[in-house]
């Protein structure tokens, strides 16, 4: 029976070369000359230390830029909530996200359903499993998926005949 995955997993060491391309951008840069601005990836988390908001933004700006060019969608990267840092500093943490939250899992398979298709939906772990009968309707599927969930970054693996 032919299937398909959807998954939502960032290339994390693509995403770090991305962070350490930002970081040395930041040390050549004459705006940033003498600034305290800095970012640091660990595990699934960037963390930016700028001085105002001025930098943060650049920064930001950086990291985006720096990420796509890594081919990594920044729909990955869940921007949080600015903080005060220690010695007049600013800190904001970034997540990467990886795996389908359950919420958007469920708004999956409820438009699925919702399409009359002819398939099933199996939820595995942070993944789903999407299998038919016929190839055409999931074909139909990604096609309906990609254009209904462009906010998501989602992707199609392991197509399987």
């Amino acid at each position: 029976m032919p299937s398909f995955d959807i998954v939502s997993k960032a290339d994390l060491p693509s995403v770090k070369n991305a962070i350490d391309g930002v970081q040395r951008e930041i040390n050549t840069r004459y705006d940033f000359k003498g600034s305290q601005s800095k970012v640091d990836f660990i595990e699934s988390t960037i963390s930016i230390v700028a001085d105002d908001e001025l930098k943060r933004k650049q920064v930001e700006e950086l990291i985006i830029s720096h990420v796509t060019r890594q081919k990594v969608n920044s729909k990955f990267l869940c921007f949080e909530k600015i903080e005060a840092g220690s010695g007049n500093t600013i800190r904001q943490n970034v997540l990467v996200l990886s795996g389908i939250q359950r919420e958007n899992a469920q708004k999956i398979i409820k438009e699925i359903k919702q399409l009359k298709n002819k398939v099933q939906v199996q939820v595995q772990g942070d993944e789903l499993r999407v299998s038919s009968k016929k190839r055409d309707d999931l074909q139909n599927t990604i096609s309906f998926l990609k254009e209904k969930f462009s906010d998501l970054p989602l992707q199609f693996v392991n197509f399987r005949e």
